[in-house]
């Protein structure tokens, strides 16, 4: 890589720089889950799903905390990496090469969770329902669905930007994730993220990725979910601050949304 500019690629083929960006939220995220499958399900909960698991920080994690857990995605690299963790840290879970809106199972689960905006990957409506629908038929009648996006508030700004660090001894990672594109009507925005990972050794990637999310306003979101309410109620509705005392209310306010759904 050049010094100077940063190289095009896909950032999931980095899943040591992804899973370290957002390993903060981990242990809320975590301590939540489990508070939920306390108050919402309707079945003690022990066989878990991940779809779109990413790097699998919540796959590690809810291993370590003894949960029978499988970790679907379609990114070799990332699941690649997740093999390697968990036998780093001496932890069983099934990692599973596939698409979330094609899932089958032999065996079903007491709940799943999705949270931080993989959802929105799925860029049109027909592969939403679709998904649901996927992961009502791998979830027993009672068990629970953690689903979190962000809702794009009516007046939002199209030029946001977030930044990421994270650090540990063998490298520091900065990230920059700035919207590019913005269409309302189509209900899409394109997104680049930056990365520079300095290594101890001296050497920095520099890496640049381009990808589309799907846009929800509240009453989208709504739509969506009141589409599928013949499999999944809404038990409750929470925020990113995975506050399991702070319930949300579904209107315009609410835009980290953290949607508790119960399989019918």
């Amino acid at each position: 890589m050049t010094k100077n500019k940063h190289e095009s690629v896909d950032w999931y083929d980095y899943p040591q720089y992804f899973d370290m960006l957002f390993s903060d939220e981990t242990a809320d995220e975590v301590k939540f889950f489990k508070k939920a499958f306390e108050k919402f399900s309707k079945r003690k909960v022990n066989r878990v799903l991940e779809p779109g698991c990413g790097s699998g920080r919540l796959v590690v994690a809810m291993a370590k905390q003894g949960y029978d857990v499988t970790g679907l995605d379609l990114s070799p690299a990332m699941l690649n990496f997740l093999d390697q963790e968990l036998g780093r840290k001496g932890l069983k879970a099934k990692t599973v090469l596939g698409d979330m809106t094609q899932m089958k199972f032999k065996k079903k689960f007491d709940a799943a969770f999705c949270t931080f905006n993989t959802f929105r990957h799925l860029l049109d409506e027909k592969s939403a329902v679709k998904h649901l629908r996927n992961v009502a038929d791998q979830v027993r009648k009672g068990g629970l669905y953690i689903l979190g996006f962000h809702i794009i508030p009516m007046d939002a700004d199209p030029d946001c930007i977030e930044r990421w660090h994270a650090k540990n001894k063998a490298v520091e990672v900065n990230a920059k994730l700035k919207v590019i594109d913005f269409k309302r009507k189509k209900r899409l925005e394109k997104l680049r993220v930056t990365i520079n990972a300095k290594k101890a050794s001296g050497k920095t990637d520099r890496l640049k990725t381009e990808f589309a999310l799907r846009v929800y306003t509240h009453k989208q979101a709504r739509k969506t979910l009141q589409s599928v309410s013949d499999v999944w109620e809404i038990a409750s509705i929470f925020d990113f601050d995975y506050d399991i005392e702070e319930p949300r209310d579904f209107d315009k306010d609410l835009t980290d949304a953290l949607f508790v759904l119960r399989r019918k």
